[in-house]
């Protein structure tokens, strides 16, 4: 008798592992490649400097706010480009509209702090690569246990330093650009 209740048991823990769902991020526009709705208006790019449009499913338990960002893997700078970073998002939202990087938009949630890029600004800086192959583009949701304390004058490397010590989980995509 002991044993068969053991082994029923063990099999619910093990089906309900089986079963537990992943932190991912998706698109519904961005199908792996960048378009020119997401490139930069500026510095030779005739872009439209709007932020893909991003959701997130199956947040971690204990998550009491999100950050996203978009990093150029491939950027000719020996350490990458921060082209978005956004914190402090709240943990019962789960997407994020297009152009929701435009400060002026009102699409990004009051309490998110969208802080300076690369590019010294807050905000979504679109996508620039050079000539030469694709760049790839990391975009990657954190799921955090707290919101950060920080400004949007935080540098990239400071709101990532920040983001180590709180993150639970983080989920990302590539999607990959290319000068045209």
């Amino acid at each position: 008798m002991r044993t068969s209740f053991l082994t029923f048991v063990i099999a619910v823990i093990m089906t309900t592992a089986t079963f537990a769902q992943t932190f991912t991020l998706k698109s519904k526009e961005l199908g792996g490649q960048l378009t020119n709705k997401h490139y930069l208006n500026g510095m030779g790019y005739t872009g439209e400097n709007k932020s893909p449009e991003l959701y997130w499913e199956n947040a971690p338990e204990g998550t009491k706010s999100f950050a996203v960002t978009m990093y150029d893997l491939d950027a000719p700078t020996g350490s990458g480009f921060w082209h978005w970073v956004v914190f402090n998002i709240p943990a019962n939202v789960t997407e994020l509209k297009s152009d929701a990087g435009n400060i002026s938009s009102k699409l990004m949630p009051a309490q998110a702090i969208q802080s300076n890029t690369d590019m010294g600004t807050p905000g979504y800086a679109g996508a620039a690569p050079n000539e030469g192959p694709a760049h790839r583009y990391l975009i990657t949701v954190y799921a955090l246990n707290k919101t950060l304390d920080l400004n949007k004058n935080a540098t990239p490397a400071y709101v990532g330093f920040n983001m180590f010590f709180s993150t639970i989980e983080k989920a990302s995509i590539i999607v990959y650009g290319k000068k045209k």
